[in-house]
């Protein structure tokens, strides 16, 4: 089996948005699950791991549909860290690790107390007044002391500092040197995934923009400038999206070789980003912009 998660036209349906996906997630891979907020990404996790019901579809993890036979040893395997911890404010920490480690049948109360150590975590403290980044950190805690084979992560750096947004990515290339772990990584914070992801999966409107390999992605694509005399309509409809000044032009573009042919030394070419791709696909609707 090479694919811990199958997601096959998953539909969801609201009054003012329609979920309409399909993907999956290679096994010993970290896949970064990109998308502005309201792009979907919520909701696909939400429904993957039957927090919210799907309208039709089938998901396929660890090749086994979830159902009811199937949702404890699925679910088993799993580890998931929300951006809201969903815990009870009142209770201390052990209180609310009592509640949630009795529904692993592997948890391993030396690696919990390992990860509190590390964190800095004490077990008496209520979570009611602990800080974000503690509550994330608690959240990683619990995720990974059942030594889950998926890791399934909805938006864990939103609103963190940089220093502990560089500690989770650390934690996660902990994880995954055991070859047969695998991360899912929701984020709009595409930087988070520069160093860590393997693959990228792009959400836009509730439809799956792409799903590939982030090193070929990031080679694929460029940023090209220039005077804004060179461009005509045959090099306009090349670019994903694209930005005219008044004396130049900036654009992102997956046909770079081409528009090199044929612009020649009249260009300059910069390498992308993760969140330069993102957001030209999302401008794509719009195509060209005036500034």
């Amino acid at each position: 089996m090479s694919k811990v998660l199958e997601v096959i036209d998953l539909k969801k349906n609201y009054k003012y948005f329609n979920l309409n996906v399909s993907f999956s997630l290679k096994i010993g891979k970290i896949t970064g699950f990109i998308g502005i907020n309201g792009s979907g990404k919520t909701t696909t996790i939400k429904s993957i791991l039957g927090l919210a019901l799907k309208d039709s579809g089938i998901i396929k993890i660890f090749g086994k549909e979830l159902n009811e036979k199937t949702e404890r040893e699925i679910k088993n395997r799993i580890g998931v860290v929300f951006d809201e911890g969903y815990f009870y404010e009142n209770l201390t920490l052990k209180e609310m690790k009592d509640i949630i480690s009795p529904a692993y049948t592997n948890w391993d109360e030396s690696i919990f107390e390992e990860y509190m150590k590390r964190f800095n975590l004490r077990i008496d403290q209520k979570i009611g007044n602990m800080s974000k980044g503690m509550k994330m950190k608690y959240s990683i805690a619990l995720a990974l002391s059942h030594e889950p084979d998926l890791l399934i992560m909805d938006e864990p750096t939103s609103g963190l500092d940089p220093l502990i947004r560089h500690e989770l990515m650390e934690i996660l290339l902990e994880f995954m040197k055991n070859k047969n772990k695998s991360v899912f990584f929701s984020t709009h914070i595409t930087s988070d995934l520069d160093k860590v992801a393997d693959d990228l999966i792009l959400i836009n409107k509730g439809k799956i923009v792409f799903c590939e390999n982030k090193n070929e992605l990031l080679d694929r694509y460029a940023i090209i400038k220039g005077p804004k005399e060179i461009i005509d309509s045959k090099i306009k409809s090349m670019f994903l999206s694209l930005k005219i000044r008044e004396k130049s032009f900036e654009g992102i573009t997956d046909e770079k070789n081409k528009i090199i042919n044929m612009l020649s030394k009249n260009i300059k070419i910069e390498k992308p980003t993760i969140e330069n791709i993102m957001l030209g696909h999302i401008e794509g609707d719009k195509n060209e912009i005036n500034i």
